[in-house]
């Protein structure tokens, strides 16, 4: 199974940590020494699962569809105003992520990174009305050359850090890492508001793999 990047150090220090209890364990209560393993590996092994990196390549892209950027349930699809770049309408599809999906956020289009921004925030429950506007989030739009599309990055209850690897002016690829959320939530995409959604209301998808939606031609 291959591990994210992001998990390494987590996963390193983890392990030091478990072994130091399991060492005092031993020397001080030995007959407890099973549960305290047993224990140990279960938290161990919980940890690694969330930071699995399965790999997903797209075969043939397209720069007329946009592919899931997360794993998780489809949790939004409503025409809704976006307030912070466009500001005006656009079709919104929300992806929330439990803890058991994969945290690896993926670009769902090739283009030019016109738009970055990393907002603090607070951490209210991922399907709470007001996260996509007061939780820590970032906001991401890259342009097609067609079509812009926004993306946003939004931390839950659980979810402590947001990482982004893009940077104004990039170019990105169809299926390129573009981030990570340590121990979940939620990515909201914002389209055009012609844009062929091929998704339903809870629905579970995966990144690079499930088609969201297909732009205008």
């Amino acid at each position: 199974m291959k591990i994210h990047k992001e998990g390494h150090n987590i996963l390193i220090r983890l392990s030091i940590i478990l072994l130091v209890i399991n060492a005092i364990v031993f020397g001080f209560l030995p007959s407890a020494l099973i549960i305290t393993g047993i224990i140990s590996v279960i938290l161990f092994l919980s940890v690694l699962q969330f930071f699995r990196n399965p790999t997903r390549e797209i075969v043939i892209p397209d720069e007329n569809v946009i592919y899931a950027p997360a794993d998780g349930k489809i949790v939004v699809i409503e025409e809704t105003k976006e307030s912070e770049y466009f500001k005006d309408k656009r079709l919104q599809v929300s992806i929330f992520m439990s803890p058991t999906n994969v945290h690896v956020n993926r670009n769902p289009i090739s283009g030019t990174v016109n738009y970055f921004k990393y907002h603090p925030g607070k951490y209210l429950v991922a399907w709470h009305p007001k996260s996509s506007t007061e939780n820590e989030r970032t906001t991401v739009v890259i342009d097609t050359g067609d079509a812009e599309i926004l993306l946003r990055q939004i931390a839950g209850f659980m979810a402590k850090r947001i990482v982004n690897y893009l940077d104004v002016g990039e170019e990105v690829e169809q299926g390129t890492d573009m981030g990570f959320i340590k121990f979940g939530s939620r990515v909201d995409l914002f389209l055009p508001l012609d844009t062929e959604i091929t998704v339903a209301l809870g629905q579970k998808v995966k990144g690079n793999k499930t088609v969201i939606a297909r732009l205008k031609q």
